[in-house]
């Protein structure tokens, strides 16, 4: 029996046409992003939480509706591979009433008649070999008996091996008519047959059996003559008078009755006084192997021959009731006088219109397959990120739900402190612990790197640094759990977590359907997320419509948006959640970033070819190393009279140029890295020597972009963007260095990751250097030194300058700047919000915004 899965009811199945689908598809997702949209701009939600939901969304729609589109294609195929392993049973789902679900219900037909097709062909081996044996072994044993002598060859003996011969050419006889069946071609001979006269020599040769059965023929009218293939309608005869004398009892009586019908027809029925044939098995004994009594002998081919004949002449066979209501079967052919000459091809006549039926909506269950199906994302993917060894993951699940849970809770409403530390140090525990990567010793140092950046949340108040800091640890974390080692496969890591969020969609999937296996899980989150919404609803009308009722939710929630709140911590919570979720995917199946590569480029063949364009290079540095001794040499009159510009001015418009400068020198030396030829010991000494020599001019630059910043400082001021300015200055000549390490070794491969954790190890010193505080120091120094002093700057320093400004500025000075500084969060902390910069802003007298009279405090003093 076919094996049939449990209903599955999908949206859209009652549409009946793939095209009305696709744009309901398409409107339905629109329609389910504004909303989000709207919910999310109306409450207040930041665009940066909004619109990751949004697509989420419209997504999540789109794969809800459109899950049944496909599925049964997907299907087709896993059935397909089982049918090509001999399971029949295997049907799809029907339940739609499109294009696709047509397909899928005759696909269940189309596997329903292979079903029938195999087990008719295992029942012809058991038929053949039973039937062949019976007359082989009586023919061995006569023979052998007539070769000792135990019988003599008389007419008696003779007749008996006639008779198993006989009985063998019958059997190979209709297994060659159901050759002819199966080529569907048979051309028929068509002339008169007088139908009396087919009927006696039928019977005359039926008597010859030696069974004692009494026929009676019926002719009407006795003149009745039709067109016809004379052999073919006398072997319908033969196989219908056989198939009544080997079932009728001995004395038994087979009745032949062949009239003229109404129209252009005549009939030929045959009843015999038999056990009949059940009604269950009426239409079964005309197809081939369809024998209803295996102890009669048949092979169960002279109906299906039958009926293919009746066929050839456009007629048709079938078994009816007795009249009579008597023992016996009763089949009846119904056949034209004069068949089509079209037909006399003998091929068999299809139906004007087939309908196609299922027994019911099944689903190829997945096991046993021999094709394995890739998914969407599989196929999406492909070699590049293949899913290894994974069949559900509820610990992943399950975690990032619950941190989901915690940010929703912990963050919203509060600043960054120590409750977005452990929010952080959660997650990344989380992934640690699933990666594979663990033990290794980057993903030990990059640990070390993303605890200290981490620590920066409750080290210092100001957002800027927090951001960076966790964007850093992202890109650790990415290359921790990859593996990626150069600097294509870096970037490939880092889009792969914002991708894991489509590639992990079939391990989610099987997960949450693993988990919808538990009786009590779904059905209580299923109640509680309705009661829920409910309680949310009903209480938000009721608080608005009546004031008793409102002073009694206000009392239990004082001074709470319920909708607003509600709805950015849903919001929070599934960011945070699916950040997470992806991360962990992430950790368990890490594609292979490894893959990802430029071209392989040829080096040149000439050494001049790469060696004069970076020649030209060095020169120009070296003009711009003597025209900087020149400007050092000469002072603030040399420059006043070659450029017209003041020192200041001077140093200030060529910082840019020289970072972008120093930037493209570390893609010229990787492009002529790749490009020069090294395969003897003198080109590889050649190309140290070039490229050393353009490294330490390129240091040359850093250090004349930093001084020309420290002068410039020294003129306008400082600024905490001159100083991330300066330290990534400093980063470029630290890759500097590590270049010319590579150089020196001629190998370059860890030069990557060591570019990533010198950069996330300056950031954390900058951070730990408390860069507002001392940007605040500097200019107040700057103010003893020079009187000079930009007030309103100073008012833009976020709590961390604090300390700083009160304990370096006289005190009408300090108030003028603190009073005037923005507290994050308009109010004070709780121990989830804790956070050291901000401690130590709050203990300074006097902190935080104050009525200032207008004119007591300038914005700037001796500018």
């Amino acid at each position: 029996m076919a094996k049939r899965p449990p209903r599955t009811g999908r949206p859209l199945d009652g549409v009946a046409s793939i095209k009305f689908k696709i744009g309901l598809l398409v409107a339905l997702s629109i329609v389910a992003a504004v909303v989000v949209l709207q919910v999310g701009t109306r409450t207040g939600v930041p665009g940066w939480l909004t619109l990751p939901v949004t697509l989420a969304a419209a997504l999540g729609v789109t794969q809800w509706l459109a899950r049944g589109m496909t599925a049964p294609l997907r299907e087709m195929t896993r059935a397909a591979g089982r049918m090509a392993t001999g399971d029949h049973s295997v049907r799809v789902t029907a339940s739609s009433a499109d294009e696709v679900g047509r397909l899928a219900r005759a696909f269940n037909t189309m596997t329903g008649d292979l079903a029938t097709v195999d087990q008719q062909r295992r029942q012809l081996l058991t038929t053949v070999s039973h039937e062949l044996r019976t007359p082989l072994a009586a023919q061995r044993a006569l023979l052998e008996n007539l070769v000792d002598g135990v019988v003599s060859p008389d007419d008696d003996v003779l007749q008996s091996a006639l008779t198993q011969s006989e009985r063998l050419s019958g059997l190979v006889e209709d297994l060659l008519d159901v050759g002819r069946v199966d080529g569907g071609a048979a051309p028929l001979q068509l002339a008169p047959v007088p139908v009396a006269g087919l009927l006696e020599q039928a019977v005359a040769e039926s008597k010859v059996g030696g069974r004692t059965v009494r026929f009676e023929t019926f002719v009407e009218p006795q003149e009745l003559t039709v067109q016809a293939d004379a052999g073919r309608l006398a072997q319908v005869v033969a196989n219908l008078l056989d198939n009544a004398v080997r079932h009728s009892p001995s004395d038994g009586v087979v009745r032949v009755r062949a009239a003229a019908a109404k129209g252009d027809r005549w009939s030929l029925e045959v009843t015999d006084e038999g056990p009949g044939i059940p009604e269950a098995q009426a239409q079964r004994v005309l197809t081939r192997f369809g024998v209803g009594d295996d102890s009669s002998g048949g092979t169960g081919l002279g109906l299906a021959i039958a009926s293919w004949i009746c066929q050839l002449h456009g007629g048709s066979i079938e078994v009816l009731p007795r009249a009579d209501g008597g023992m016996g079967a009763r089949v009846r052919a119904l056949l034209p006088r004069n068949p089509d000459r079209h037909d006399e091809t003998g091929t068999r006549p299809e139906p004007e219109e087939t309908t196609l039926t299922t027994h019911s909506p099944d689903v190829a269950p997945p096991g046993g397959s021999t094709i394995a199906l890739p998914s969407f994302a599989s196929s999406l993917f492909g070699d590049f990120w293949p899913e290894r060894g994974l069949r559900t993951a509820p610990l992943a699940l399950y975690a990032s739900i619950s941190i989901g849970l915690l940010a929703a809770v912990v963050l919203p409403y509060r600043n960054i402190g120590l409750g977005t530390l452990l929010v952080l140090l959660v997650s990344g525990g989380l992934m640690l612990a699933l990666s594979a990567n663990r033990r290794r010793p980057w993903t030990i140092l990059a640990t070390a790197l993303c605890l200290g950046l981490a620590s920066l949340v409750v080290l210092r108040a100001a957002e800027w640094l927090a951001v960076l800091a966790v964007l850093a640890a992202g890109v650790l974390v990415t290359t921790s759990l990859t593996g990626a080692r150069r600097l294509l496969p870096m970037i490939a890591g880092g889009a792969s977590w914002v991708l894991s969020g489509i590639r992990g969609l079939p391990l989610l999937g099987r997960t949450l359907s693993a988990t919808s296996r538990h009786r009590m899980l779904w059905p209580a989150l299923r109640t509680a997320a309705i009661s829920l919404v409910a309680l949310v609803v009903f209480g938000g009308l009721f608080a608005s419509g009546d004031a008793v009722f409102g002073s009694w939710v206000s009392r239990v929630l004082p001074d709470v948006d319920i909708a607003d709140s509600l709805v950015l911590r849903t919001f929070v919570w599934f960011v945070i959640g699916g950040v997470v979720l992806a991360g962990c995917y992430l950790a368990l199946n890490p594609p292979r970033v490894e893959k990802v590569a430029l071209p392989p480029t040829r080096p040149v063949t000439r050494t001049w070819e790469w060696l004069v364009p970076v020649g030209v290079v060095i020169a120009v540095f070296l003009a711009f190393v003597v025209a900087q001794a020149s400007a050092m040499w000469g002072g603030h009159a040399f420059i006043r009279s070659t450029t017209g510009l003041t020192y200041a001015e001077y140093v200030h418009q060529g910082f840019a140029q020289l970072t972008i400068a120093t930037a493209l020198t570390l893609a010229i030396i990787a492009l002529a890295v790749h490009k020069a030829p090294q395969a003897g010991r003198r080109d590889q000494l050649l190309l140290r020597a070039v490229l050393g020599t353009l490294c330490v001019l390129t240091l040359v630059v850093v250090a004349s972009a930093l001084f020309r910043m420290a002068v410039y400082q020294q003129a306008y001021g400082f600024t905490v963007l001159r100083v991330l300015v300066d330290a990534f200055e400093v980063w470029l000549g630290i890759l500097v260095l590590l270049v010319i390490v590579a150089g020196i070794r001629l190998s370059g491969w860890w030069l990557p990751r060591a570019a990533l954790a010198s950069g996330a190890a300056l950031l954390l010193a900058v951070g730990l250097a408390n860069p507002e505080a001392w940007v605040a120091q500097q200019n107040i120094e700057r103010y003893e030194a020079t009187g000079k002093l930009d007030l309103a700057y100073l008012s833009t320093l976020g709590a961390d300058a604090t300390p700083v400004i009160a304990a370096g500025l006289p005190a009408e000075l300090e108030q003028c700047v603190i009073t005037r500084q923005s507290i994050p969060g308009g109010g004070t902390d709780d121990w989830l919000a804790w956070n050291l910069g901000r401690a130590q802003a709050e203990a300074v007298p006097g902190y935080g915004p104050e009525e200032v009279p207008p004119g007591q405090c300038p914005s700037q003093i001796g500018q």
